[in-house]
């Protein structure tokens, strides 16, 4: 392929780089990557991929742009706020850089579609937020021996690595052969996330995918890089393939795709999945909270920080982490309505109470913020 002269002065500060040079710009835009979710992580990671010229790039992402990602994903804008955010990236990356293919895949990646998703491009980057869509997206690249860029991020630290069996080095299952039981790592709505974090990992990720488009300097291949951004300290581990791994080791079991919702402990969703017998609306709580003679105690099990973002007057708070240690301040005879935020935790210390012979208790269905929709709109939902 040939440079034109808007290309040559728009790469002009690679191509003179010796590193790069003409030559290392022409892999660079001939390159394709596939970039797994278009949120916190995929943001910096496709805008800068698109500056710097990969030549065709691939989003993946069903979901929409929601007020709360505005904060850290930095690739969607406030006008974008309801749309698909495979559209609103693909805009943002064409007006970054117009010369860059962006291939739009407005769905959810599944053992059904990972292999005719991943299977046209050079290289893969994990931008995603959950165990069982990284555990695919290892399993596809190792079978289509793929690069898979991995990045990860959770309130104030992040981890990124380049998992890659047909480099010599290992893969996502040698580090973490099993997941983490369902709910014990709070998802970046439940636990929060520093804004930065994502475009400081994705940026790591972004200069791997073109380290591997050039074949230049050492990769991230067999290494592990964490970092906390409140003590802005980077560590490194070393990996090494495992041989026993199920899927890259020397006698692999796992030859095809799985169920992944099942492998990570994740339940099956029903079509329609009603109201849970542990669980009350936030109408039956309003009741509750209006009428004192039912005897009802609701109890708020979110952090005190939380509180002062919103809170329903008058309801006392055992955070769910100090539970444990004050749930005998509670009387295992009275029925109990518990809130959170969305009704996660919430569920977690019905769980909890019953197995210290509480029977009445239950879980507020979608938390303070379906109260903030449903009943008190003044209340503010975060």
């Amino acid at each position: 392929m040939q440079l034109n002269n808007d290309e040559i002065r728009r790469y002009s500060r690679h191509l003179i780089l010796p590193e790069v040079g003409l030559a290392g710009q022409k892999k660079i835009c001939s390159t394709s990557v596939l970039c797994i979710g278009a949120g916190g992580l995929g943001s910096p990671i496709a805008m800068y991929l698109a500056a710097a010229g990969i030549g065709k790039i691939g989003l993946v992402d069903f979901d929409t742009v929601d007020f709360s990602n505005l904060q850290r994903q930095i690739i969607h804008g406030t006008e974008d706020v309801g749309r698909p955010k495979s559209e609103s990236a693909k805009e943002s990356l064409h007006r970054i850089n117009p010369n860059v293919e962006v291939i739009l895949h407005n769905t959810r990646i599944s053992s059904d579609n990972a292999l005719d998703l991943i299977a046209p491009y050079d290289i893969v980057v994990d931008g995603t937020d959950n165990f069982p869509t990284r555990y695919l997206t290892n399993d596809a690249c190792v079978l289509l021996k793929k690069p898979n860029v991995y990045g990860s991020i959770f309130r104030f630290e992040g981890q990124a690595s380049v998992f890659a069996p047909n480099l010599g080095g290992p893969c996502y299952r040698c580090l973490y052969p099993e997941p983490p039981p369902p709910g014990m790592v709070p998802s970046c709505a439940e636990g929060g996330v520093l804004g930065v974090l994502p475009g400081i990992v994705g940026c790591i990720q972004a200069t791997e995918i073109l380290k591997l488009a050039l074949g230049a300097g050492t990769s991230l291949v067999g290494r592990l890089v964490l970092f906390n951004a409140l003590d802005m300290k980077f560590r490194e581990l070393k990996l090494r393939r495992d041989p026993e791994c199920p899927i890259c080791g020397d006698n692999p079991t796992i030859k095809e795709l799985i169920d992944y919702e099942q492998f990570c402990g994740i339940p099956d969703q029903p079509a329609d999945p009603g109201q849970h017998p542990d669980e009350v609306t936030v109408q039956e709580l309003k009741r509750a909270l209006d009428n004192p003679s039912l005897g009802i105690h609701v109890l708020d099990v979110r952090d005190p920080d939380e509180s002062e973002i919103s809170q329903i007057a008058g309801v006392p708070q055992i955070p769910l982490g100090v539970l444990p240690d004050r749930f005998t301040e509670l009387d295992p005879n009275q029925t109990i309505y518990i809130h959170c935020k969305g009704g996660g935790r919430s569920m977690k210390a019905v769980q909890f109470l019953k197995e210290q012979g509480f029977k009445y208790v239950k879980s507020v269905k979608g938390g303070i913020n379906a109260w903030a929709e449903e009943v008190d709109q003044t209340i503010a939902k975060y």
